[in-house]
């Protein structure tokens, strides 16, 4: 029997899937839209008359299992267009004569038929329903506008995972149960970090208190950074004259998803990112060479609009605040820069918890802004400034900005699943259209080159990704309750516990007394539950002795510290707002 790839088997498999749901619903007037193959399985999605359930799934599959017994062979078939707009057109399948008219004249166009069933694909294929692998899981049912277009009918999208053997599969179901568990939006839910009002604030999340400290705290971490690589925090408008997104390009190329308003006649702008002010801001005064490299960060708030379809959880929202930059500096000091903004990157990344960091240099895009020549000069600093940092990194063509390439660090999160953060974009077109200069060293005019910067991002997204990294479980510099205090019996403990709690307070830490009238299990259970770092419990040999029973989330058993070595060891855990390799 031949071998084939896993892309061909799941493909297949995507066919196999339609032709159950023909068999299973003949009378449903099914129409078959696109079926992909995706990162772990496929898709298709389908239009028709009955509703599909979670009960259907299991019919299908069933189905989809009796298909791959009955050993159909698949053949290709190739048509005109003419033939095949009327073969498809006669069988009702409007979407796939919608597809075939935008089929490029020069293409062929090509068919696949097993038994009773024929769809429009342009292959490969195997030769057989039977060399399928049984290995799949039809996971869900959403939904999805044809063609990813609002303005167009809402099909049925099913997905189904798919791998080459079962050992594959039950990981993979194993690591989406994990990550229901981790849902970012379950969490945040579970631990009153935040939450929506998605009809009165769609794509807008409420940061309720520990969320609101966890994301501030996020932004004083960048700020301590900022300390130890030379940034200065700047503060900027938020609504600005529409003539300042025409001078920088993004009305032109980002207008779509801006929100607008008029005042006193004039058209204005809500930022959707703060680039262009930072440009006004180096061109209102006069810079010479040695102010540079010039880094300005902002913590600016942003609105973009995202589509309905588009939001989610914390990770896709319409407003959010990027740990941004822009770093104003001479051509012949980008490959120093950038090699400072890698090491700042990756010791960051590391610090909480990231593993597998990946590099990408992403070029010019079809719809950019400049010349060929312009983007070959920023092409090949960006190159030669990774190559001399000596980071592995991999070439994604055509996915720059408008205005420059770019490079974006990926990281995996505990479950293997890849997240890209951090951005550098190297920008040649905005300081040529807002006519920024410095005084070079002969005393001349210079234009600068601009590096766009960002390492956590949006802050909304980073809350979201490291959330579902950590499972709820803050380290314990972040943790909004660092550790709760538990008297054994409130009459004789809790003046013990209150006092203890005000010393840790203090100390700059938080800690506060749990001092309901429920018993110990009771309160046990609502601590690990709430992800604690630590629970402290006082008694009476610990008044004695001026000690804590401590116990870590996580942990079924308690130690025993005097409480200088409990001092000692929540200001150890609590330096680690800066990472190590960055303390003096």
């Amino acid at each position: 029997m031949a071998k084939f790839d896993l892309d061909t088997i799941r493909h297949s498999s995507a066919h196999l899937m339609a032709q159950a749901i023909n068999r299973l619903y003949p009378d449903a007037h099914v129409q078959f839209g696109v079926g992909p193959v995706i990162d772990y399985g496929f898709y298709y999605d389908v239009d028709m008359d009955h509703k599909l359930t979670d009960e259907d799934l299991v019919k299908i599959e069933e189905t989809m299992q009796q298909i791959i017994k009955e050993d159909l062979k698949i053949e290709r078939k190739v048509m005109s267009r003419d033939e095949a707009v009327k073969f498809f057109a006669d069988m009702g399948q409007t979407l796939k004569v919608e597809l075939i008219k935008d089929i490029p004249a020069t293409e062929e166009i090509s068919c696949y038929q097993q038994g009773e069933f024929i769809d429009l694909c342009r292959g490969p294929h195997v030769e057989s329903t039977k060399q399928l692998s049984t290995s799949f899981k039809l996971l869900n049912i959403a939904g999805a506008y044809w063609r990813g277009n609002e303005k167009n009918k809402m099909l049925q999208r099913i997905y189904a995972a798919s791998f080459l053997d079962k050992k594959d599969l039950k990981k993979y179901l194993s690591d989406l149960e994990e990550a229901k568990k981790r849902d970012h939006r379950k969490l945040g839910k579970e631990l009153e970090l935040f939450h929506f009002e998605p009809m009165i604030a769609p794509g807008s999340p409420f940061f309720m208190p520990k969320g609101a400290f966890v994301y501030n705290e996020l932004i004083e971490f960048m700020r301590r950074i900022y300390r130890k690589f030379g940034y200065s925090e700047v503060i900027t408008p938020q609504v600005l004259d529409s003539e300042l997104w025409h001078t920088s390009g993004h009305y032109a190329h980002y207008k779509e998803n801006m929100y607008f308003s008029s005042i006193d006649e004039r058209e204005y702008a809500v930022k959707p990112m703060n680039c262009p002010c930072h440009m006004l801001m180096f061109k209102h005064y006069k810079y010479s060479y040695r102010d540079l490299p010039l880094r300005y960060a902002d913590f600016g708030r942003l609105h973009r609009y995202e589509k309905a379809g588009a939001v989610a959880g914390l990770t896709r929202v319409r407003t959010f605040c990027q740990d941004d930059a822009h770093i104003f500096i001479a051509l012949d000091e980008i490959q120093g820069e950038i090699q400072s903004l890698m090491e700042m990157f990756f010791t960051c990344y590391e610090h909480f918890g990231f593993q597998g960091i990946k590099v990408n240099l992403s070029t010019r895009p079809e719809e950019k802004a400049g010349d060929d020549a312009t983007w070959d000069k920023a092409e090949n600093a960006l190159k030669q400034a990774l190559e001399s940092s000596g980071y592995e990194y991999f070439v994604k063509e055509g996915d720059g900005a408008f205005y420059g390439p770019k490079i974006d660090v990926e990281i995996a999160d505990a479950l293997g699943r890849y997240f890209q953060l951090g951005t550098i974009q190297l920008d040649f077109q905005l300081p040529e259209r807002f006519d920024l200069t410095f005084t070079n060293k002969e005393g001349a005019d210079e234009r600068p080159v601009v590096l766009h910067r960002a390492l956590l991002g949006s802050l909304e997204r980073f809350f979201g990704v490291y959330l579902e990294h950590v499972a709820g479980a803050f380290p314990f510099w972040l943790a909004p309750e660092q550790a709760i205090i538990v008297p054994v019996n409130n009459d004789i403990h809790l003046a013990y516990a209150n006092e203890l709690a005000r010393t840790l307070n203090n100390k700059g830490l938080r800690v506060k007394v749990d001092d309901r009238n429920e018993s110990m299990g009771y309160k046990t259970r609502q601590i690990q539950k709430a992800k604690v770092p630590y629970m402290i419990v006082i008694g009476d040999r610990e008044m004695e002795t001026n000690s804590v029973s401590l116990r870590g989330y996580g942990e079924k058993g308690s130690k025993t510290l005097t409480n200088d070595e409990l001092f000692s060891l929540f200001a150890e855990l609590d330096a680690d707002k800066v990472p190590k390799k960055l303390r003096n």
